[in-house]
């Protein structure tokens, strides 16, 4: 019988069955085929810890005995409290204020209306657009979809349904440049800030990894300089860490290489170690405080049924702990070094005439192909080998998660590279 489940992302005419997955364990899922796959995506990016890690399981089977759920608007509990302020003490100094929600799309639709309240509140209304960058990727809802990459993005045919940013180049030099070679992606930025400055309420980003956008690597310097020409023009930095927050860039936050605070930042994804969805959307002392008046138009007019949920909420308090615990940088360290020696550093890969690119940054790797059809069939071939790897586009990648062993990784990067130099014999 045909599954009614309706797939993200999937051709109906043409989609695959899906393989049905009945268990995991540490960085593998188990398939009812009794196929053990090492999940080289950690489930798009989240599932940090690996799956069934005994303290997340048990850290929501704890709070489930206590209290499930439980509506914010009027009311606390002790999981959110505590968890807003962990939140506040890992992050960038300044960000000392936390707005929960249920998924990253949603946390960044916060982040771009408290960014329009802000100026309102100051007067400015007219500071009503976003800025953004091409190759931008921050959701699926209708506000995050406006300010995707109108162009290479997967949300064109929405574009006479969405309201109208303003877009910026994405970011050239990598994430080695010096402050040199990031000057004329900042002059590009200048550029269009001095002729839409009095309409651009924020700049949103992805810091230093533009993830659905195709892993597009920059500069902590491009950051630096962000901050400066936000400062300059009025302008709020909101950084997207959805996908980078919580190590995937080799540190806590993307914003810790470049020692910058922006004005918001948003998390997901990693922050309940993929076990619940969950969001946090963080502001300053300078945004939280506009939003101080008498008029009711000083009210933040957004609301989830699930924020702040008990059970997300708890189990992010562990994930974090077991974080800072078992060193997971120190962890990621040891799979970057695994990530550059296995595919930065093969000659025989970068020269392969399919190959356009090779990039490493923290626990993530990318493989990057001149042309789409290079990496047709690459999903099946690695599956065959004991790994699951789900490319798009151009890019073949791995995120794996934290408690990945470097032999693991090996198998992973092994499938990734055998790919371009086994496919053919094995077809």
């Amino acid at each position: 019988m045909t599954s009614p489940v309706w797939h993200p992302y999937a051709h109906l005419k043409t989609q695959s069955p899906a393989p049905k997955v009945v268990g995991g364990d540490g960085p593998r899922f188990t398939l009812d085929t009794g196929e053990s796959l090492l999940d080289a995506t950690c489930s798009w990016w989240c599932m940090i810890h690996g799956y069934r890690h005994p303290r997340l399981v048990e850290a929501i089977q704890r709070q489930a005995d206590a209290l499930c759920h439980v509506m914010l608007g009027g009311l606390t509990h002790e999981p959110a409290d505590r968890l807003a302020r962990e939140l506040v003490r890992v992050t960038p100094t300044g960000l000392n204020h936390v707005f929960f929600s249920d998924s990253g799309s949603v946390g960044m639709e916060v982040a771009m209306k408290m960014a329009v309240q802000y100026h309102h509140l100051r007067g400015k209304p007219a500071k009503h657009r976003m800025l953004t960058l091409m190759k931008a990727y921050h959701g699926d809802t209708a506000g995050c979809m406006a300010v995707c990459d109108p162009e290479e993005g997967m949300h064109s045919l929405f574009a006479g349904f969405l309201p109208q940013h303003h877009f910026a180049p994405a970011p050239t030099a990598g994430f080695e440049a010096g402050k040199d070679e990031v000057q004329a992606d900042l002059d590009a930025l200048r550029a269009v800030l001095e002729a839409h400055h009095e309409e651009i309420g924020a700049l949103l980003m992805e810091p230093l990894l533009q993830a659905a956008g195709g892993l597009n690597m920059t500069s902590p310097h491009y950051l630096r300089g962000a901050r400066k020409l936000c400062d300059e023009f009025d302008v709020l930095l909101v950084f997207d860490e959805v996908a980078t927050g919580f190590g995937r860039t080799g540190k806590m936050f993307a914003a810790d290489h470049a020692d910058v605070t922006p004005d918001i930042m948003v998390l997901s994804k990693g922050l309940t170690g993929g076990y619940l969805g969950h969001a946090a959307t963080l502001a300053t002392d300078r945004v939280h405080d506009a939003f101080i008046g008498d008029s009711e138009l000083h009210a933040f007019m957004h609301g989830p049924t699930f924020m702040g949920n008990p059970l997300a909420c708890r189990v992010a308090l562990e994930s974090l702990a077991v974080f800072e615990e078992d060193d997971y940088l120190g962890r990621i360290q040891a799979l970057n070094t695994v990530l550059r020696e296995e595919l930065m550093d093969d000659a025989a890969l970068r020269a392969h005439p399919d190959v356009s690119d090779v990039r490493v940054l923290g626990a993530t790797a990318v493989i990057e192909v001149h042309d789409a059809e290079a990496l047709k069939g690459v999903a099946d071939f690695a599956r065959s080998r004991g790994v699951w790897l789900r490319p798009f586009g151009r890019w073949l990648y791995t995120m794996p998660a934290y408690i990945t062993s470097g032999d693991e990784l090996r198998r992973i990067t092994g499938a990734m590279k055998r790919w371009f130099f086994e496919r053919k014999t094995a077809s």
